[in-house]
């Protein structure tokens, strides 16, 4: 049996990460991507790398850097600071017209909570 390298191992982690994050299955993304379950799974468990077409797919597709991807979050990240550099990178994805949709929508939720932008 070929050993699993180190890189395809901490690449793998790091899609399910992202993949969960994205409240996705293996089955869902490996739609999204137009790839078998199976390649997913292997993906994720370090068995297979991942391609670069397969990457820029996964990058596109779920709005997140090739450098997320590849090195992961970093170990100083709280949780909520990796789920602000997701929302981030996908606000910084979307077309002009959805961004400031995502905006408006959000400037007419926060005060409905109560939470003015200058509250910390």
């Amino acid at each position: 049996m070929k050993e699993k390298k180190q890189i395809n191992l901490e690449i793998g982690q790091n899609v399910r990460q992202i993949r969960e994050a994205a409240g996705l299955t293996q089955e869902q993304l490996a739609e999204i991507l137009g790839l078998g379950e199976k390649h997913i799974s292997a993906i994720e468990c370090g068995a297979a790398g991942v391609s670069l077409p397969t990457l820029t797919r996964l990058c596109t597709s779920l709005c997140v850097s090739a450098d997320r991807v590849l090195f992961g979050a970093r170990e100083t990240d709280s949780r909520r600071t990796a789920a602000m550099q997701m929302m981030e990178e996908r606000l910084a994805h979307l077309p002009e017209r959805q961004f400031f949709a995502v905006k408006d929508a959000m400037d007419a939720l926060l005060p409905a909570m109560e939470i003015r932008p200058d509250q910390e």
